[in-house]
């Protein structure tokens, strides 16, 4: 039996009870046995200032970089907070780019997925979060754009319940496991 992939699930929200890490729990269930899912807590990290980058890196850094290290890829889900990207990512994906070149993001594969109560479903935070990542030398995954409109509508009980939507997510975690396996040739 191969070796499931390891995933690395990143909240662009650290509210409890927050539709980004529904969205997330509920794409981890519904892969199985495909993939093994950790999760960061983004809420950790201390602001980023380039004066902390010294070693020792302060430990939830150092924790950080080694989940996105370990990881085979990450997914993504965020909120969309005033047409943009979550100060809190943002403040995420500033720590994993560095040291810049070699970053532990470097060539790493990425499935972004966005919602928001708003039928756009978040689609303007995905094109800064895909900047952002192509800047810090990521990869995130070619697929269409994994937007859930309405998202509060498709919770109950504080769980995600869309099937349609993980059915596309699935499909575009299959198109990372696909570029997944062509890096590890």
């Amino acid at each position: 039996m191969p070796v499931p992939y390891r995933l690395l699930g990143i909240s662009g929200s650290i509210r409890s009870g927050a539709f980004s890490t529904a969205v997330l729990t509920a794409l981890a269930e519904a892969v199985g046995s495909d993939a093994s899912f950790d999760h960061a807590d983004i809420a950790a990290l201390p602001h980023f200032n380039q004066d902390l980058c010294v070693e020792p890196l302060p430990a939830p850094i150092r924790h950080f970089y080694a989940q996105v290290t370990a990881a085979d890829g990450l997914v993504i889900s965020s909120p969309e907070f005033n047409h943009g990207i979550p100060g809190v990512l943002k403040n995420a994906f500033d720590w994993a780019s560095r040291p810049h070149g070699a970053s532990p993001l470097k060539y790493k594969p990425v499935l972004i997925i966005t919602s928001s109560p708003a039928f756009t479903g978040g689609v303007r935070a995905q094109y800064q979060i895909r900047e952002s990542l192509i800047s810090a030398l990521a990869r995130p995954v070619s697929v269409p754009e994994i937007v859930i409109g309405g998202v509060g509508g498709k919770m109950i009980e504080g769980r995600f319940v869309d099937a349609a939507t993980m059915e596309f997510a699935k499909n575009g975690l299959a198109r990372m496991f696909e570029e997944i396996g062509m890096l590890s040739k």
